[in-house]
């Protein structure tokens, strides 16, 4: 039978380990919160982080933090290598947040001899970081598609060519680091196989890639976004089946559909047509003033679309249009990486 003084050793033991769990899940929560806070500005996320590390708070009894000193831990201060190579923030959040699972597994393990609701709790939470973890470095890479996004001002929207890899893969050498794919023809199966091609050449060149309407042929070609008109499925629909990694852009050209796709929260506005164009004969141009007067206020990137050529751009750059989109300008260009290089300097040039 065992004594009781083994006995109060073998308790002062679980509550160390107990204790040290409970610093280590709160301090990498702390971390993830911390990212989540001014990494991402994500109101909701770092909500749920606190809400975390104030249950364990609540749980990280007296007992268990007056036992620290009652036996001398031997391996204090031991470091490992593999600390000083995380050099990204998603590395920071995938061993934080694998520190916080490993954690709480030792905390849900030596608890339940003593204090069941602990366990219950820690392991209750554990499975919670899993999503949290994907949720998070989803989060970063949707930051990282929105930095092209924000940092690149040609846009540019395909159409059907027997070459169109040739003319996409010579305008991504020439620096475009924005395209959207779009089909009126053909069978899903070859859209899809098509769209899987372009997919491989904007990775390449470190490039965004776009589908024009349809979810399902962004998903299964793991496209970094798509991009909706105002007769496509709507907005919020499309963020839950995307999620939160995925860009989603909207075509609008009054107050009321840009108010709304802000509010939705949509990444970038498509605006136009600027000029006559005969991509969309049927729509009439907005014009330089009235596109003024709607993007007056905008605060996420937009995009000039509809009737814009390199003859053009000047005069959109000295009425203060930063970025514009382009379709027959460069799928129609005997020349198209000489055109879109032209375009692009026209665009960096200072009015």
């Amino acid at each position: 039978m065992q004594n009781s003084n083994n006995r109060n050793e073998e308790d002062l033991r679980v509550y160390q380990i107990i204790d040290a769990n409970l610093d280590r899940a709160r301090e990498g929560l702390r971390v993830l919160e911390d990212w989540a806070r001014f990494g991402f500005g994500k109101n909701d996320f770092v909500a749920k982080i606190k809400n975390y590390r104030q249950i364990l708070g609540k749980n990280h009894l007296g007992i268990y933090k007056q036992s620290r000193n009652q036996i001398e831990d031997q391996c204090k201060g031991l470091t490992h290598q593999e600390q000083s190579n995380r050099k990204t923030p998603e590395q920071i959040i995938s061993s934080n947040a694998g520190r916080v699972q490993e954690a709480l597994r030792v905390i849900e393990e030596f608890s339940r001899l003593h204090n069941q609701e602990l366990s219950k709790i820690a392991s209750e939470i554990r499975y919670e970081i899993y999503t949290l973890e994907i949720d998070l470095l989803n989060l970063s890479n949707s930051n990282g598609l929105e930095e092209i996004l924000k940092e690149n001002d040609l846009y540019i929207i395909t159409d059907p060519k027997e070459n169109l890899l040739e003319i996409i893969e010579d305008i991504l050498i020439a620096g475009v680091k924005i395209i959207q794919h779009r089909f009126k023809t053909g069978t899903d199966k070859d859209n899809l196989e098509e769209a899987i091609h372009i997919k491989n050449l904007c990775k390449r060149y470190n490039s965004l890639f776009i589908i024009n309407d349809r979810i399902d042929i962004a998903l299964a070609s793991n496209a970094d976004g798509i991009h909706l008109g105002q007769d496509d499925i709507d907005l919020k629909t499309a963020r839950k089946l995307l999620g939160n990694s995925k860009i989603i852009g909207i075509s609008a050209n009054n107050e009321i559909d840009i108010s709304d796709a802000l509010k939705k929260g949509c990444d970038y506005i498509g605006i136009g047509p600027v000029f006559e164009t005969a991509t969309k004969k049927d729509k009439k141009p907005l014009g330089i003033e009235k596109i003024k007067t709607l993007t007056k206020d905008l605060n996420i990137p937009w995009f000039a679309i509809g009737g814009v050529t390199k003859k053009n751009i000047s005069y959109l750059k000295s009425n203060g249009f930063q970025k514009v989109a382009l379709v027959s300008e460069l799928m129609n260009s005997e020349d198209p990486k000489e055109d879109a290089i032209i375009i692009l300097k026209k665009l960096s040039h200072e009015n």
